[in-house]
């Protein structure tokens, strides 16, 4: 399409002769020309295209107006619009009424609408990419003393993130039929796996077949009182998952998640060597406290050597980092999304997330904690996996006789109990039985270690939320040397207190 006659490349910007902008005045032309003559083209567009995506800044506005227009359920054409800029400078420049009505004149097929419409938005994408390269080339040459190299890398990453996903995430309305075919597709593929599981394998037979799995999208939260075993629960679950991944190349090069799947661990209370330690012991099976102190003999060494070559490769990603932020926590997951592929996520624990870039708390904590869990949700179904967020419950278990957990003792529960789909607290018993113990040689003593003999090597899963499913107890085995969780009676001879 020529430039209309009243189109002086002069006046339309200054900055026009700078031939390194990308930006084609004539597509924006013939855009606007299309929505002008055929209104009905506009809802051809989609939601990605939005006003700021034109270079020419009378074109912004006019964009802006004719949406306003339609989406009002008025007509958008050159008479009506024209007195909205009659004390527009740069619309009578153009050349005012006239400008608008060759717009229409040399109008493409509204048909062809979509196809400028990419034009516009792929040229406004580029004028992006060129804007924050040089912020970070400004930033990265001023040396801003708040921020690392590292800070910036993580600032860059987010930026060109939202930017290559703006307009992606919000989809608008799906067909039910769609809806439909979507669900029929995970019955089946829930039907394929052994088991029947919809969604990833925890490990652990009797929650799989209470929960159904770990599912996509879903926030999972992981509740108890400190040394109840949180951390070993969802180190044995993340790294059961690891262990048994395998993929299937695709035809575009992508690779596709048949089994298991690729595990990111935020610990931000035990360090990674921690961490890994408690996982060397459950795959060894040598004691994790005497492995830490080095009292193993030359083939418990053994043991331990070879469950490191065994499970070194597994697609187990450990961050450490303290206190780390929400925005570097997800920059950080999307970036192993993007790279490597992610299918499961466990963060480690809930209330050592900030908000703020200091790492420092808000005056309240509650609010802080809503942000933080709606934004675990919302990452959930950002990245398409289950998120596994461990809680810490208040001291007000400990004030109760009957000291099962409720969601009520979530500390903040209100914004963790709203977010999440489901919600699991651990219960062992013999802790809290362990400290009630008599003086030896006494009638209550006996009583005492009959009680501790039914209970001890035992562990219970409440289940106070399910979104998709009944609440409930699953109970499990735990082995306190291994800090390590597992299925009851199939394999007890694992599990055994030494």
């Amino acid at each position: 399409m020529a430039l209309v006659p009243a189109l002086d490349l002069r006046m339309v910007s200054n900055d026009m002769a700078i031939s390194h902008v990308p930006s084609n005045i004539e597509a924006e032309q013939a855009l606007l020309g299309a929505l002008l003559y055929d209104n009905a083209a506009f809802e051809r567009l989609g939601d990605n295209l939005q006003p700021r995506h034109f270079y020419e800044p009378f074109h912004q506005r006019l964009f802006e107006t004719i949406q306003v227009a339609i989406r009002k359920g008025q007509l958008a054409e050159p008479i009506l619009l024209a007195e909205q800029f009659m004390n527009d400078p740069a619309f009578q420049e153009l050349g005012g009424v006239r400008y608008l009505a060759d717009l229409v004149d040399r109008a493409p097929p509204a048909a062809n609408a979509p196809d400028y419409a990419r034009s516009v938005y792929d040229l406004a994408l580029r004028r992006d990419l060129i804007r924050i390269g040089g912020d970070i080339s400004t930033l990265a040459q001023a040396g801003d003393a708040e921020l690392d190299a590292r800070d910036q890398i993580e600032q860059a990453e987010q930026q060109l993130f939202e930017l290559a996903e703006s307009g992606g995430v919000t989809q608008g309305f799906v067909k039910f039929a769609d809806a439909v075919q979507g669900a029929v597709a995970m019955a089946a593929e829930a039907h394929s796996r052994d088991g029947g599981l919809a969604g990833l394998s925890t490990g652990l037979i009797d929650l799989d077949q209470k929960i159904g799995g770990l599912h996509p999208s879903d926030l999972v939260i992981i509740a108890s009182r400190p040394s109840m075993g949180k951390s070993s629960l969802a180190a044995n679950v993340g790294f059961d998952v690891a262990r048994q991944y395998a993929w299937e190349p695709q035809p575009d090069g992508s690779r596709k998640t048949v089994r298991g799947g690729v595990v990111a661990f935020f610990s931000l209370e035990m360090s990674a060597d921690q961490l890994a330690m408690r996982l060397l012991a459950e795959v060894s099976g040598v004691s994790g406290d005497r492995l830490r102190k080095g009292e193993i003999d030359a083939m418990e060494f053994g043991r331990v050597r070879d469950a490191a070559i065994e499970i070194q490769d597994a697609p187990f990603f450990i961050d450490d980092t303290g206190g780390i932020t929400l925005a570097k926590l997800t920059a950080r997951a999307r970036r192993l999304k993007r790279t490597t592929g992610l299918d499961l996520l466990i963060v480690d624990y809930l209330q050592l997330v900030t908000i703020g870039g200091s790492g420092s708390r808000t005056d309240n904590r509650v609010q802080e904690v809503s942000a933080i869990t709606m934004g675990l949700k919302s990452l959930a179904k950002e990245l398409s996996i289950p998120v596994i967020a461990l809680a810490q419950l208040s001291r007000q278990v400990e004030n109760r006789e009957d000291k099962k957990p409720q969601l009520a003792d979530l500390r903040e529960s209100g914004s963790i109990e709203q977010d999440a789909d489901m919600v699991m607290f651990i219960y062992r018993e013999s802790y809290y039985l362990s400290r009630l113990e008599p003086r030896e040689g006494t009638e209550e003593h006996f009583k005492w270690q009959e009680s501790m003999d039914q209970v001890k090597g035992l562990a219970e899963i409440i289940i106070g939320k399910q979104r998709h499913g009944p609440i409930g107890t699953v109970k499990l085995a735990f082995n306190e040397d291994l800090t390590k969780f597992g299925n009851l009676a199939r394999d007890s001879s694992r599990y055994d207190q030494h």
